[in-house]
């Protein structure tokens, strides 16, 4: 008899599960970059045919494996054939990776958030030196923002071969993340612009890129989920509006961060022609009110004309200033979340309400994702009857979730955030594309694609219509395989793998080469992956063998 699985309580709530778990932090700090960076609105029409392509099909084909075989991802794809047993593990080994470093951004979330309800918010201005005679060298050279997140957030290493010591405030607001985790865990599934870019290939390119991660393909995550639906579920159509949804919230999120982008390069410019106007005013006693940004450049030519002398030994401290420049910075990651929004809701009327709604934002966006990930994780162990029937869920979840804070305290060390930059480079990307390919082609060529399509006709009623079937078959596969030749040969070019380290005596980053040992760490996230498809497959087919010879001999 099969044991009775879990479901959800009606559709709805498996969809908004699945767009909390899609719709995460990279729609809010990698689409708008993307955009910034490949053409702005034009970016869009790359984006939305890889969308309607690669996106909403391959998500269409993970849930309804999941529904179909009502299995985690170990599970579903060994029921497809033991041989891809190992495409399951895949999955598994890439969450666990995942999971291990994505809850630390939780943590800087709630340590910001806790952080907001100051008056003035401590990222507002630089502080004082020992001396109390002037602000901090370092936040002097750098910014109020940066030195916040650099120094008093991470406090950064100068390398990554200089770890440090623990964070314990970091650590503990880590701690926190994952006690959130846990408990949302418990509550179980019932209630859980430039158009010529078009011909760059490389926009192609990461608009497949972004389409692909951004919905979480490959990590079993929506797998997991489905396996909880009704077998008539809709998954066709659940697949379309996740889709939809998760895209929208991604193009909603540029507009917003656009306005901010708007709102941080024009105050940073005033700021910069102001500082020049009060240091010529200063240096050459001119009067006040008499220098304006409408006079500023014919005064500098005037003043550089009249008194060469004076002129040239103030001219270093003279700022070029350009509102074009401050508009064409492009940032990403933790950069654009805690440094670029911080620095605009420092300038913005009411600070701390704002900096309290966009944190309590970003954990909601984070706590979402990570749910999605430990049930990739949780759903295979739970599904093995060797592990539940020695040990209830509750253990099972508590015990991942306690082994990945313990690794996870790695990444508030000094150099944690080297090791953060790792991970997150290097832990899923060439391995989800392998687990993506692989998992279309097993359902098409192994299954058996006319299988599925009556599957899919006995579960739901109906059968997918031709377009399903040959981007399955045939688009798919060739469009995984062209991104994954494009990012083996991207590594291969890149030569000597390279990161940035934060200079505190220039207050910038600046570019290291990776020591040995982390060259080492970054293969084998690599490899330990993406090496199990072949290695399972190879010892199922031994195991095989050596049972059959065995039958034969008796």
């Amino acid at each position: 008899m099969e044991k009775a699985r879990p479901v959800w309580n009606n559709p709805l709530q498996f969809v908004f599960a699945c767009i909390s778990y899609a719709v995460g932090l990279g729609n809010v700090w990698r689409f708008p970059y993307l955009c910034q960076m490949y053409g702005g609105g034009g970016f869009l029409i790359p984006y939305i045919i890889m969308l309607v392509v690669e996106g909403m099909p391959l998500l269409y084909l993970e849930l309804a494996v999941g529904q179909r075989m009502r299995q985690g991802s170990i599970g579903a794809w060994n029921i497809i054939s033991p041989y891809l047993r190992g495409v399951g593990i895949a999955s598994v080994v890439v969450s666990f990776f995942l999971s291990m470093y994505y809850n630390v951004i939780n943590a800087w979330a709630f340590w910001y958030l806790f952080h907001s309800f100051q008056d003035p918010l401590p990222w507002s201005s630089c502080p004082l030196n020992s001396n109390l005679t002037g602000y901090d060298d370092e936040c002097e050279k750098a910014s109020s923002t940066q030195y916040f997140w650099y120094r008093k957030t991470l406090n950064i290493s100068p390398s990554i071969e200089e770890n440090g010591g623990i964070q314990w405030e970091q650590a503990l607001c880590l701690i926190l993340a994952w006690l959130v985790v846990y408990l949302c865990i418990l509550r179980g599934t019932e209630s859980t612009g430039k158009i010529e870019q078009l011909a760059n290939p490389k926009t192609w390119i990461n608009a497949a890129t972004q389409i692909f991660f951004s919905l979480g393909l490959g990590f079993g995550s929506l797998i997991a989920f489905a396996s909880y639906n009704e077998p008539s579920n809709n998954c066709q159509k659940h697949a379309i509006i996740v889709s939809l949804i998760n895209s929208s919230t991604s193009i909603f999120a540029s507009i917003v961060t656009f306005s901010i982008y708007g709102f941080k390069a024009t105050f940073n410019y005033e700021n910069c022609i102001n500082k020049v106007i009060l240091l010529l005013t200063n240096s050459f006693d001119l009067e006040d009110g008499f220098l304006t940004p409408g006079n500023l450049e014919e005064t500098k030519v005037y003043l550089a004309s009249a008194y060469p002398t004076e002129y040239s030994k103030i001219f270093p401290e003279i700022k070029n200033c350009s509102l074009e420049s401050e508009l064409d910075t492009a940032v990403q990651g933790t950069g654009l979340s805690f440094i670029v929004y911080t620095e605009a809701i420092k300038n913005m009327e009411v600070s701390q309400l704002w900096s309290v709604l966009y944190f309590v934002m970003l954990l909601m966006l984070g706590i979402g994702s990570m749910l999605g990930n430990t049930a990739a994780i949780l759903t295979p162990l739970t599904d093995s009857n060797t592990i539940s029937s020695r040990l209830p869920k509750e253990a099972i979840s508590g015990l991942v979730c306690l082994i990945n804070c313990a690794i996870g305290l790695v990444f508030t060390m000094e150099a944690g955030n080297y090791w953060f930059d790792i991970f997150n480079d290097y832990a899923a990307t060439l391995s989800l594309l392998l687990i993506v390919l692989v998992e279309t082609i097993a359902v098409c060529y192994v299954y058996g694609l006319k299988r599925f399509e009556n599957d899919l006709q006995v579960m739901t009623g109906y059968k997918p219509n031709w377009y399903w079937k040959i981007i399955w078959a045939f688009v798919s596969p060739l469009l995984i395989i062209s991104l994954f030749i494009f990012y083996l040969t991207d590594y291969i070019l890149a030569g000597t793998l390279q990161y940035q380290a934060w200079d505190a005596t220039q207050g910038q980053l600046v570019t290291r080469d990776y020591p040995g040992y982390a060259l080492a760490v970054i293969g084998l996230l690599v490899a330990s992956s993406t090496m199990c498809i072949p290695l399972v497959a190879l010892g199922t087919f031994i195991m095989s063998r050596w049972k059959k010879g065995k039958t034969v001999s008796v």
